[in-house]
C-alpha cells in the first residue's frame, strides 16, 4: 500500500484488463479504473471524483508498470508541484522519458486546468519530471494504436512543447519516432510521426484544428484515410 489512490485512465486498449490487474499488483489496495470516456479533458477531470486522496496516481491504459517500482518510497508532492511524472520505456525507438509514465498528480489541479492540447500541460502550478522508470509504455498493441502514438505525440513536439523543452531536445524525439524500427507495429508508429509533422505544419494555419489530436473518432477516420482499411489488421 502506497498511501495514494490510483486510477487506471483507459479507452480501448486491448490489454488494458491486463494491466490493471497488474497495477493493482504492484501499488495495492484498489486501483480505480475510468474507462471509455470520449473527451479527454473531460476523462483526465472525471479520475479526480474517483479518488479519496488528495494526491493519487494516474496511469494510462497502455502502461506496464515494473514490478520492482518502488511505491513504498515515493514522497508527497511538495506545495507548488501539481504532477510528477516518471520515465517510461518506448518499445519502438528506444527512447525512455515522460511520454506514456506514471503519473503522482494533485487531486484538486485536475479540477483547476486550464485549455492546453495537451490535456495535462494546462495544470496549474509545476510539473515535476523524475529520472527514475517506472515501466513501459505498450502503447503499440495494434497498427492504429501505434499510428496515433507517433502521429499525436509528433504533431505536440512539432508545434512546441508545453513543458517547455528546447526546440534541439523536440526535434531530437521526433527524428527517434519517424525511425522507429523495434517491437510491434514500430512501421505505423514510424508512419504516425512523419503524419503528425504533415498535420502540424497544415495545422498552423489553423490553431484550432489542434484540438482534434483529442478526438479519437477523428484519429481513427485520418488513419483509414492515409493508411487504408487493410492496415487496422496488421
Amino acid at each position: 500500500m502506497t498511501g495514494f489512490d490510483a486510477v487506471q485512465l483507459s479507452y480501448d486498449e486491448p490489454l488494458a484488463d491486463f494491466l490493471h490487474t497488474r497495477l493493482t499488483g504492484v501499488l495495492g489496495g484498489n486501483v480505480k479504473r475510468l474507462h471509455g470516456v470520449r473527451g479527454m479533458r473531460r476523462a483526465y477531470r472525471l479520475t479526480a471524483e474517483l479518488v479519496d486522496t488528495d494526491q493519487f496516481f494516474l496511469a494510462d491504459g497502455d502502461f506496464a508498470i515494473d514490478p520492482e517500482f518502488p511505491t513504498a518510497t515515493v514522497e508527497p508532492l511538495t506545495d507548488g508541484v501539481s504532477m510528477r511524472v516518471w520515465q517510461a520505456v518506448n518499445p519502438v525507438n528506444g527512447l525512455t522519458y515522460g511520454y506514456g509514465g506514471l503519473k503522482l498528480i494533485r487531486t484538486s489541479a485536475l479540477r483547476e486546468m486550464a485549455q492546453a492540447v495537451d490535456v495535462l500541460a494546462a495544470l496549474p502550478a509545476r510539473v515535476e519530471f523524475s529520472r527514475v522508470t517506472a515501466g513501459t509504455t505498450l502503447f503499440n498493441q495494434t497498427p492504429f494504436h501505434a499510428w496515433k502514438a507517433g502521429f499525436r505525440e509528433c504533431a505536440m513536439l512539432a508545434r512546441g512543447s508545453e513543458y517547455g523543452m528546447t526546440g534541439a531536445s523536440a526535434r531530437e524525439r521526433i527524428d527517434a519516432w519517424a525511425a522507429s524500427t523495434d517491437g510491434d507495429f514500430a512501421d505505423f508508429a514510424a508512419a504516425g510521426a512523419r503524419d503528425g509533422l504533415d498535420f502540424a505544419h497544415m495545422a498552423a494555419r489553423d490553431p484550432k484544428q489542434f484540438e482534434t489530436l483529442n478526438d479519437p473518432p477523428w484519429l481513427y477516420q485520418h488513419f483509414i484515410a492515409l493508411h487504408g482499411a487493410q492496415a487496422v489488421a496488421g
